[in-house]
């Protein structure tokens, strides 16, 4: 019983370790993008017609604070990643280690690959309809608080949607999940990102089959890597425990 206990002890100690290296890392992430936030700002509006209002000093250092902090966050993933891969590894086979470490820097260019398709392709849609609704009615003006607050919950979320091939791929290659289980909670996971397309999109039917569209893609094309990987899996298991 000791023992068990000491062995719980040391994983929650392990566990422990690698958030604080992982939280250490976004700090580091952190500071040098705030070094480099005015240049990263100026690309973020460089389309942007006239400069963007603020109200307050605050504001200022507020927006400057959530660019640095989604720049870090894009930064620390891999990071995040490989402490969770060496959280894990102990418990994989030799050749399911180096498997799983490849997942690695796929999170990463999924990440950016999510959020540059919600910044180049959804955020001036999504914009432009907006704007075209005050058309003639009202004067528009963006306060830069405002504005980017638009922007980060827009695209942010399909930084972390677009992690889903690869992670439906790691969960079946260490068993947790298989395409059986998938296929079958298919409605109940459309049904979930039917509602989250349209809580990050304005209520017109256009954004909302720009955001649907992508991420039943994305679901489908879990499953069937699911599936790859799951063959794969089974191959393996057979050719290690032959049947006589």
């Amino acid at each position: 019983m000791e023992s068990k206990d000491s062995h719980v002890i040391e994983h929650m100690e392990e566990l422990r370790s690698r958030i604080i290296k992982t939280l250490i890392g976004f700090v580091a992430f952190f500071i040098l993008s705030f070094i480099f936030v005015q240049d990263i700002y100026e690309l973020l509006i460089k389309d942007l017609e006239g400069k963007l209002a603020v109200l307050g000093p605050s504001e200022i250092l507020w927006v400057y604070m959530i660019i640095a902090a989604v720049c870090a966050i894009a930064a620390t993933i891999p990071l995040a990643a490989f402490q969770v891969w060496r959280f894990v590894a102990p418990a994989l086979k030799p050749e399911e280690r180096k498997v799983t470490f490849r997942f690695i820097p796929g999170l990463f260019i999924l990440f950016i690959i999510g959020i540059s398709f919600g910044y180049f392709v959804l955020f001036p849609i999504v914009l432009g309809f907006l704007t075209s609704l005050s058309a003639g009615q009202f004067e528009m003006m963006f306060t830069a608080e405002k504005y980017f607050r638009f922007m980060i919950n827009l695209i942010l979320p399909f930084g972390i949607l677009f992690e889903m091939p690869l992670v439906v791929m790691f969960l079946t290659r260490l068993g947790i999940l298989n395409p059986t289980r998938l296929k079958k909670s298919r409605k109940i996971s459309y049904f979930a990102l039917v509602i989250v397309s349209i809580l990050i999109t304005p209520p017109d039917l256009i954004s909302d089959i720009l955001v649907i569209v992508p991420l039943l893609v994305l679901y489908e094309v879990s499953v069937q890597l699911s599936n790859i990987v799951y063959r794969k899996r089974l191959l393996r298991e057979q050719s290690a425990f032959p049947v006589s």
